[in-house]
Parts: C-alpha cells; sequence; structure tokens
C-alpha cells in the first residue's frame, strides 16, 4: 500500500470534515457520514485543494454497509492509516427523568454500538502499524447530559480498552481532547454562548494532526 488513506466516519461537519480536508493533503480520504450533500461540498473542497477523496454516504449503525466499506476498502487498498471516529449522536439535553426513548435508542446505537461494531471491522485494515483516534468529551455525569454523557463516556472507555491491549502490538489507538470548538453540536448544548472564545473546527483538526506527526 503505497498511498496513504485516512478513514473518517461522521465527516460530513464539524470536527470530522475540519479532519477531512486537514489529511487530504497527505493522505486519500474516505469520508463516512449519512449526509450526502455535506459530503459532496466536501469533495468540492477537498478537490479544489488538487486532492481527492472518496465518499462514503451511509449510517456507521449499519454494520453491513459498514463491512461492506471495510471489505471493499480492503480490497481496492490493503488497508488504511488512520481511522478518525467522529460519529456522534448528540441527543438534546434533558433531565435523566425526562429521557426521550427514541433519543436514548439513537444514543446507544450510534455512540456505543457502533463503535463497538467498527473496531472488529477496522482493525485488520489498521494492522501494526495504524492509528485509531478517538475524540473525549467528557460530559459523563453532567446535568441535563444524561444520554450524551453517558454514551459517549462508554464509546471512550472503549477506546481505551483497546488502547491498553494494543499498546505494545499495534494499532496506535489514542483518545485526543479538542479544545471546545464553535460547532453546530456545541451551539445545541450551549445556545447564546460567546463564539468567540471558542476555537474552530479547522484550527482544531490542524492542532490535532500536528500532534500526530501524520
Amino acid at each position: 500500500m503505497s498511498e496513504k488513506i485516512a478513514l473518517i466516519t461522521g465527516a460530513s461537519r464539524g470536527l470530522g470534515a475540519a479532519l477531512a480536508e486537514e489529511l487530504s493533503g497527505t493522505h486519500h480520504v474516505v469520508a463516512v457520514a449519512r449526509t450526502t450533500g455535506a459530503l459532496e461540498e466536501l469533495d468540492d473542497r477537498i478537490q479544489a485543494t488538487g486532492a481527492s477523496a472518496t465518499l462514503a454516504p451511509m449510517d456507521v449503525t449499519n454494520p453491513d454497509a459498514m463491512a461492506q466499506l471495510c471489505r471493499s476498502i480492503h480490497d481496492r487498498w490493503g488497508g488504511i492509516d488512520i481511522w478518525a471516529h467522529c460519529a456522534i449522536h448528540a441527543a438534546p439535553l434533558a433531565p435523566a427523568y425526562f429521557l426521550d426513548a427514541k433519543d436514548w435508542e439513537k444514543s446507544v446505537a450510534c455512540n456505543v454500538t457502533a463503535t463497538g461494531q467498527l473496531i472488529p471491522f477496522i482493525a485488520p485494515l489498521l494492522g501494526e502499524e495504524g492509528t485509531a483516534l478517538f475524540f473525549d468529551d467528557p460530559r459523563g455525569g453532567e446535568k441535563f447530559f444524561g444520554a450524551y454523557g453517558a454514551t459517549k463516556a462508554a464509546q471512550i472507555a472503549l477506546a481505551r480498552s483497546w488502547a491498553a491491549e494494543t499498546e505494545r502490538t499495534g494499532p496506535s489507538v489514542r483518545v485526543l481532547a479538542p479544545a471546545p470548538m464553535a460547532t453546530a453540536t456545541r451551539a445545541r448544548f450551549f445556545p447564546g454562548e460567546d463564539r468567540t472564545a471558542l476555537s474552530t473546527p479547522r484550527d482544531e483538526a490542524r492542532r490535532l494532526v500536528a500532534q500526530l506527526g501524520a
């Protein structure tokens, strides 16, 4: 595999899209997200720099689709160098005793179950030398963050277990801590917040990629 490949799950907006753009300078990006229009806009921005991407408009909670994608990546490139897992379901803030059943199910499906299904699919593509990236947002236990905080914490706990298991053998599994960013998700959580003090997804993507030496 001569061409470096970066798989970004949750690439349509926010940090995922910014990472796709940042990594496209050194990697061919496989961008996964449900929103076709947003992926096409991302592709336009990447192509404008002279780079290229492969768009995969699919839902990470669909294990059959994700298994087929991973098989296609293996057949075409043999593996990947980086997997950045940015897909998240951010349920509306609510007291624990008012949790909406559908939002809870979506949170568990996207943030926990899909992560548990994707790791076995993607680990063989990473091999011993690849890098898997997860992004912490420690809201577990905060008031009104019940669905998001609990399921995000579970996702990161799973990532940390994988990191401990592969410390000597690879792949490298890293849990990174982005600075607060001016994203649509954060705007839903903190309406009316002064966004001038927040980092941009692009700046955070550049900082985080620089940490990797990618």
